[in-house]
């Protein structure tokens, strides 16, 4: 679609779908925390409650088989958004991204002589996995990254051997936006290995078809694609996959049978086994408009939309400079939209090329109007990578803090404030436009020019 005609339908959608952001004087650039709703899904979701008693699946009673019939429907439009198969996929429903990956961690076969291999740019989501790996047994092995915090050229994903290994990694990093390439997926399996995909961060302004690219699970969190309803993920598993966890535990709902005076039970197959306790049907009935609502609008468009604002975005931040011409920002990650999603990380840096606290700068910004988010965002190894901590001295200090005082400001204390810990990440949707990142420049050009009243002092971790 041509530039022009592109903004004008992006343009149109902030006014008829987000118009509260400009009601309200928002600047929201924290995408990646969080979708926001259209008003369309408010309207259909009020309609759906309004018209439809629904009660706890579960039953044969008529409000319980209707919300059963709901949950049905939106496993079938879960797989068909994504291209899915549903001979060869099956989605489990879970609360968050979290949740799935969780439910991968627990009930993988992992033992002695298997291996779970995953890049150092993770979510702690999958990071977490390597708790269960290592009571069992497994080998873990970290992937490094390069200075643009890619997979570092010539990596090798080591074979996984007789033993059944995992191997994860993310579609784009929640940190730095690199979207790492999919065909890893292939490359994976084809060395023996079962490959999750942390699509969290790329399903909401990238396509992802399952036809043609075929993990064995996938995890989404739908509010980070389209804000409503929170609370309500995905797993969507290969079911041969799926068949092959050993889930270590049951729950009400997940089972066919349960015997106290035998002390034995037996799952329901496929995703029923997996799916704990009551669904969320309520927020589960809110999938269904929410991948409509993307479905109309063009998950292509969307991503060449934010593609354009990516570059901008980059741009933006490489114009501001001191009085004596030094730049205001460090960027972390790719310099340019090459296979990157619209999701920045960066540090703003003082006339002496001093890190400024990011919570100086998240509260400054928020005074204007503006939504970042400050942190290291779930996903240390890649922090570590851009910030380049020294293994040895960031570990003194993590052990130097005892359970309960830990902040990042004591640890940029500890290591002596010669190194950024925490950053500040812009990331870009379906409603951001070019004023947005207007607004932005003008804050960050009133910040070096001294113009921007900052509490130094309670300058955060």
């Amino acid at each position: 679609m041509e530039a022009d005609a592109l903004r004008e339908r992006f343009d149109a959608l902030r006014s008829s779908e987000f118009r509260r952001l400009d009601e309200g004087g928002h600047v929201y650039l924290d995408y990646t925390g969080s979708g926001l709703y259209g008003e369309s899904q408010l309207r259909s979701e009020q309609e759906l409650l309004r018209h439809h008693v629904l009660g706890n699946p579960h039953s044969e009673n008529p409000t319980s088989s209707e919300a059963t019939r709901i949950v049905q429907r939106t496993r079938h439009d879960v797989l068909d958004f994504f291209g899915a198969d549903p001979s060869d996929y099956t989605v489990v429903f879970t609360a968050n991204a979290s949740g799935a990956l969780k439910l991968v961690g627990e009930a993988f076969p992992f033992g002695p002589g298997s291996r779970f291999v995953l890049p150092r740019d993770n979510h702690n989501s999958v990071n977490g996995i390597r708790v269960f790996a290592e009571a069992r047994g497994a080998e873990v092995v970290y992937l490094p990254l390069d200075d643009e915090l890619r997979l570092a050229a010539g990596t090798v994903i080591p074979p996984s051997g007789s033993e059944p290994g995992l191997f994860a990694f993310p579609a784009q990093s929640n940190f730095s936006g690199v979207q790492h390439p999919l065909d890893l997926v292939e490359k994976a399996r084809s060395l023996g290995y079962v490959v999750a995909l942390d699509a969290a961060a790329f399903v909401p302004t990238n396509p992802l078809d399952l036809s043609a690219v075929s993990p064995d699970f996938v995890c989404v969190s739908f509010y980070k694609m389209f804000g409503l309803p929170t609370g309500v993920g995905a797993l969507i598993a290969r079911r041969q996959a799926l068949a092959g966890l050993q889930r270590p535990w049951f729950a009400g709902g997940t089972v066919e049978y349960v015997s106290v005076q035998n002390r034995i039970h037996q799952l329901q197959p496929g995703a029923a086994g997996f799916e704990d306790g009551t669904p969320n049907f309520l927020g589960i009935a809110a999938v269904s408009a929410g991948l409509g609502f993307l479905r109309e609008v063009g998950m292509e468009r969307i991503h060449e939309r934010v593609a354009g604002l990516t570059e901008r975005l980059l741009d933006v931040l490489s114009t501001p400079r001191h009085p004596d011409g030094n730049p205001l920002v460090t960027v972390y990650g790719p310099p340019t939209t090459d296979a990157r999603g619209g999701t920045v990380a960066f540090n703003l840096v003082d006339a002496e090329g001093g890190v400024v606290p990011y919570g100086v700068v998240e509260r400054a910004a928020s005074t204007a109007g503006i939504s970042l988010r400050g942190g290291c965002f779930c996903n240390p190894g890649a922090s570590e990578a851009a910030f380049h901590l020294p293994a040895a001295d960031a570990l003194r200090c993590f052990q130097s803090m005892r359970q309960g005082s830990f902040t990042l400001k004591k640890v940029a204390e500890c290591l002596g404030h010669e190194y950024a810990v925490g950053a500040m990440r812009a990331s870009l949707g379906i409603a951001t436009n070019e004023a947005d990142l207007d607004r932005l420049e003008e804050f960050l050009v009133r910040f070096a020019a001294g113009e921007v009243p900052v509490e130094r002092a309670a300058a955060a971790g």
